[in-house]
C-alpha cells in the first residue's frame, strides 16, 4: 500500500480491537455498528496481510504480528492525537481509554477501589484493567501489553522510564493468638515457626532465609502461594507464619491477623511507576501516572 493511500482511521481501529479483542466491543468504542466494524477489520487484515484477530472458541484472539505490531500501533496513534491537539488541554471526561496496570494483587485489592472512584469522578470514559505479574519476566510495557507497572520495578530495560516514589518494609503477620505472639520475639523463635511464601515462581526461599543464615539460622517453609490475599487465609486458619507489605495490611485487619516487626534486618522493598516513554506526551497517560503516584504516596500516610 503506497503512502498517499493510507487510512489513518484504520490505525484508530486496528489499536481499539487489540484492545477489545472484539468486533463488537471495538464498535460500540468506536460508535459503529457491527456490520461497519467487521468490514473494517476486513480493510485492515488486506493492509496488513494478516487476519490479525481469528477465533478461538467464543473469544478472538490476535495473531503472533498482531501482537508484535500492537504497541507500536498505540504508540502512532497517540502521536498523532498530540499532534493534532497541541497547546490545548484535554477533556479527561470525553476521553475513552481502557489502561492495562502490571502489578502484584495487592495493587488492586489496596488502591484499586480508590483508582476507579477518582476515574468515575475526573474521567468517567476510563476503564482500568490489573494485570498479575507473570511468573516469567516478559517486556510487557514494551509490547504494549500494559501501560503502567506499579510496584517492586526491577526491570532492566533501558528504555523504559522508572519512578521511585518510597519504600516500604516487609511484617510478619499470623493468626489472632498465635504462640508466636507471646514473649520476646527473638530471631531464633521466628525461624523455629513454620513459614510460608509468596513468590509468582513459586520460590520456597528469599531475602528472610538469607537474613537467617547470617545468624546461622533456617526456618522451614512448608508451602508457597502466588499471592498475598490467598496467603492472609491460609495463615489465617493454621498456625504458619507469613509476610506482608503495606499494602497487604488493611486486608490483614480485616481478616483479624496480627503483625508484628520481623527480628531481622531484612531489606527495603522499592515502590514506583514504570512505563514506556510512548506514553510520556499522552494527556491520558499522564492523568493515570499522576493518580496512581498520589495514591501510592498517600498510602503509607493513611495507616499511620
Amino acid at each position: 500500500m503506497r503512502v498517499t493511500q493510507l487510512d489513518l482511521n484504520l490505525l484508530v481501529a486496528l489499536d481499539v480491537l487489540l484492545e477489545e479483542q472484539s468486533v463488537g466491543g471495538a464498535a460500540r468504542r468506536l460508535h459503529l455498528s457491527e456490520p461497519a466494524m467487521s468490514r473494517t477489520l476486513g480493510r485492515i487484515r488486506k493492509a496488513l496481510g494478516d487476519p490479525v484477530l481469528v477465533r478461538a472458541g467464543r473469544q478472538m484472539v490476535p495473531t503472533p504480528h498482531a501482537l508484535a505490531v500492537r504497541a507500536e500501533v498505540s504508540a502512532v496513534v497517540e502521536r498523532a492525537r498530540a499532534l493534532f491537539a497541541p497547546g490545548r488541554d484535554v477533556d479527561l471526561r470525553t476521553v475513552e481509554r481502557t489502561f492495562t496496570i502490571l502489578g502484584h494483587d495487592t495493587v488492586a485489592a489496596a488502591c484499586g477501589a480508590a483508582l476507579l472512584r477518582r476515574a468515575a469522578a475526573e474521567a468517567p470514559g476510563v476503564r482500568i484493567r490489573f494485570l498479575a505479574e507473570s511468573h516469567v519476566d516478559l517486556p510487557f510495557l514494551r509490547e504494549g501489553t500494559a501501560d503502567l507497572e506499579v510496584g517492586v520495578v526491577d526491570t532492566v530495560a533501558p528504555e523504559v522510564h522508572v519512578e521511585a516514589l518510597h519504600e516500604d518494609r516487609m511484617v510478619g503477620v499470623v493468626r489472632s493468638g498465635h504462640p508466636l505472639l507471646e514473649g520476646e520475639l527473638t530471631a531464633e523463635r521466628f525461624a523455629g515457626a513454620e513459614h510460608l511464601t509468596v513468590s509468582r515462581r513459586g520460590r520456597l526461599r528469599g531475602p528472610v532465609d538469607e537474613a537467617l543464615a547470617e545468624l546461622g539460622l533456617e526456618r522451614r517453609v512448608v508451602a508457597a502461594v502466588a499471592t498475598f490475599p490467598s496467603s492472609l487465609f491460609v495463615v489465617r486458619d493454621t498456625d504458619l507464619v507469613g509476610l506482608v507489605g503495606s499494602w497487604a495490611l488493611p486486608l490483614a485487619t480485616a481478616l483479624d491477623l496480627v503483625t508484628f516487626d520481623v527480628p531481622l534486618p531484612l531489606p527495603p522493598l522499592p515502590l514506583g511507576l514504570a512505563w514506556h516513554p510512548r506514553h510520556d506526551a499522552d494527556p491520558a497517560h499522564a492523568w493515570l501516572r499522576r493518580t496512581v503516584r498520589e495514591l501510592l504516596v498517600e498510602w503509607p500516610d493513611a495507616r499511620a
